[in-house]
């Protein structure tokens, strides 16, 4: 790319005699297979990456050496290596900027003054943009990590990190037969009583992630000179500036560095685990290793070992990839590639010259961009949907920053930026047509409308079998998975009482017959009637006592197979009337049953069957494909769930109390939808299988489907 190698600005900084300040240090790195020196200045923490020829160029800055020589200098050594006189000017000023160059344009006291007062005004605008992440200072914490880094010496070392990761492997091995018990209780997280506790437990352990940080930034030399709290949304969590370990000549100690807080956090989460698996249920003990085994583990995968934000993740890649700057320079690539290939401005500087980093700078932009802006929604849509007025604040507050702010620079720009002044009409006739495409694909053009949610194959007929009478169960014909014919035996009870009853009525029946017979032969006849009408009541009885006999033999009332429980379990107990015994599905033909919630079943009641269709790939052959063939609601949500497998104990989506050890009590009440699909497609698939339903809805613009989504899912929720 062609370079200007003047500058019409170059009169005004070539005579000055600049020289790095007196106590600036000075570390030699390798990124990339090439040598950088960093610039660090111990007063203010700040840094500076330069190059070679950069490097060489601010070192014949000496004070006494003019600008203008020292470039010349360089110029004549390098050729056209050599920096430019516009990239010598970006050059000092950026470390004017950062308080590692002195000037003698203006007295030493003055010039510092002025660039603390710019770095705290550009600091100040820079929490006051991202409102969700604010800073807040409190103390040097640099002499107590000085004091506590040889006690903790002996585990930052490689034996700490072997034992840590025994210390994980038994903690994963301890909790991995309670998963199911483990992620029930995820529900109780959500509780307001429980907020308190998890509050506590949230910022010890971050507290002590932030200690990991300190340490291992001591254990390499580096300093720690800054503590205090960062507040996500409004939440404080604790933070460290351990910068200092961007001096370290190891790449691979900076990433210790980056990683000491999770190797701390996820130790805490290891020991938490083993108590947990081993603490009384409903003790306080219990219920704090819990909280705090999910916060440290939710939290460091989701945040700090996230690349795509600016927490741990991604200063480790940034250095084990050996890419400065990534988040700042893959914003100047995606720029750069707008002003080149959409604005064609032809002196448009790229962030690196290498292609193969040029690529790295844009897939991760484009991937943080998109996740931040993801992020952000999430947050929004949760804290509209619990509370209110602060979820308006933050939303009306991330509309200015996201878009409003980045609009008005756009249109600045476009308006004044001198690398358009031979190409402005061009540029905003550009701007404007882009515009409206991207405002036509939104909320003009139909797209594809898709709603999912999970289902599972059941039978169409299933039957319930219960005891129909009191009784000690005597013998089992059946057993689970067993198949049954319609009046087959399933079990056998036997009632010794019964039988002294049924004994007993017809002993007095007979008596009473007796009695009637004498009193006819002794021309009675009110004595015969009340013998016969005692006769006919005992009678009644004995016809009870007979019926309820024959429901000692439990029947299969359909043809299928035995499911949900095994009959033998009941062998010798004692079962009272309507006890469940089992179940008996006809698994020949089957439908597949799914649950919407009151938000998400608006589509389904508001549209006409025949105007949205309904497929489904099965679990266990997710290439498998069926067509649904018609689909209907059952009147009324209901809390209970038709499948265990549906609910989050058994695997589903749908959040389940935590109090219900069956596993199909809902938080929120649920609509039931009865799927029915071709026999032949669902063949071969067992009742219990989980699907993965799609609705293809009709199509409509994506800002309507976002307005609907949204407007449907805050219906019931938005509290103030």
């Amino acid at each position: 790319m062609e370079r200007p190698t003047f500058s019409p600005f170059w009169h005004r900084v070539a005579a000055s005699r600049p020289r790095l300040r007196p106590h600036v240090q000075i570390t030699r790195q390798l990124y990339r297979r090439g040598r950088w020196h960093v610039a660090h200045d111990p007063a203010s923490n700040q840094f500076y990456k330069l190059n070679p020829i950069a490097h060489e160029f601010v070192c014949s800055l000496d004070g006494g050496r003019t600008v203008d020589e020292a470039w010349r200098l360089i110029l004549s050594k390098h050729a056209d290596a050599a920096p430019t006189q516009n990239e010598a000017i970006e050059l000092l000023g950026q470390l004017y900027a950062n308080n590692l160059l002195s000037i003698d344009a203006a007295p030493e006291a003055e010039q510092l003054l002025k660039r603390s007062t710019e770095r705290r005004s550009r600091k100040n605008r820079q929490q006051l943009a991202g409102l969700m992440y604010l800073r807040v200072k409190v103390f040097n914490p640099d002499r107590m990590l000085t004091w506590l880094e040889p006690i903790f010496r002996p585990v930052l070392s490689t034996f700490g990190l072997v034992a840590w990761a025994v210390l994980v492997l038994a903690a994963l091995w301890s909790v991995a037969p309670e998963w199911r018990r483990l992620a029930s209780g995820i529900d109780q997280l959500s509780n307001p009583t429980n907020w308190a506790w998890i509050f506590g437990v949230f910022v010890l352990l971050k507290a002590w992630h932030e200690l990991g940080h300190g340490l291992i930034c001591k254990r390499f030399g580096g300093q720690v000179p800054e503590t205090g709290f960062l507040m996500m949304i409004f939440i404080p969590s604790p933070y460290v500036d351990a910068s200092s370990a961007w001096a370290l000549t190891s790449k691979w100690k900076r990433a210790l560095v980056g990683a000491g807080g999770m190797i701390f956090e996820i130790a805490a989460a290891s020991v938490c685990a083993l108590l947990w698996v081993s603490a009384p249920e409903g003790t306080l003990l219990k219920e704090l290793t819990y909280y705090a085994m999910i916060s440290a583990s939710v939290s460091t995968v989701l945040f700090n070992a996230n690349p795509l934000m600016r927490f741990d993740g991604y200063f480790i890649l940034s250095d084990l990839i050996e890419v400065p700057n990534l988040m700042q320079r893959s914003m100047q690539m995606m720029k750069f590639l707008f002003q080149r290939h959409l604005y064609r401005i032809p002196n448009s500087k790229p962030p690196t010259s290498s292609t193969g980093e040029a690529l790295i700078l844009l897939v991760f932009g484009v991937l943080s961009l998109a996740y931040r802006m993801f992020l952000f929604a999430v947050i929004i849509f949760f804290l509209l949907s619990s509370f209110l007025l602060l979820g308006v604040v933050l939303a009306l507050w991330s509309i200015v920053v996201w878009f409003l702010m980045p609009l008005g620079k756009w249109v600045h720009w476009l308006a004044s930026h001198a690398s358009l002044s031979e190409s402005r009409s061009r540029a905003i006739t550009v701007s404007i047509v882009l515009t409206a495409a991207v405002v036509l694909l939104v909320g003009t053009v139909p797209l594809p409308d898709w709603r999912r949610t999970t289902g599972v194959i059941e039978p169409v007929d299933r039957r319930g079998v219960f005891a129909g009478s009191d009784g000690f169960v005597k013998s089992v014909e059946a057993r689970l998975g067993e198949r049954v014919k319609a009046g087959d035996v399933i079990a056998t009870l036997e009632s010794p009482e019964m039988q002294s009853e049924i004994a007993l009525a017809e002993a007095n029946i007979r008596i009473l017959q007796m009695n009637r017979r004498e009193a006819l032969a002794d021309a009675d006849p009110g004595a015969a009637r009340l013998a016969e009408q005692q006769s006919e009541v005992w009678r009644s009885s004995l016809t009870e006592l007979q019926r309820r006999s024959r429901e000692l033999i439990i029947r299969s009332p359909i043809d299928g197979v035995i499911v949900t429980a095994d009959p033998a379990r009941a062998l010798g107990g004692h079962l009272t009337i309507g006890t469940p015994i089992c179940e008996v599905a006809d698994t020949d033909r089957t439908r597949i049953t799914a649950t919407l919630d009151q938000t998400q079943a608006a589509w389904f009641f508001e549209l006409p069957s025949g105007s949205y269709t309904l497929r489904m790939r099965p679990a266990s052959d997710p290439s498998r494909v069926i067509t649904a063939t018609s689909a209907t609601a059952i009147p009324g949500a209901q809390s209970r769930l038709p499948h265990a497998a549906l609910g989050a104990a058994g695997g589903g989506d749908v959040s389940i109390r935590p109090d219900d050890p069956s596993g199909r009590t809902t938080m929120k009440e649920q609509f039931t939808i009865k799927i029915l699909a071709p026999e032949s497609d669902l063949a071969n698939l067992a009742p219990g299988q989980r699907v993965a339903i799609r609705a293809t809805l009709p199509s409509k613009p994506l800002l309507h489907q976002v307005i609907d989504r949204v407007a449907k899912s805050l219906q019931g929720r938005v509290k103030i």
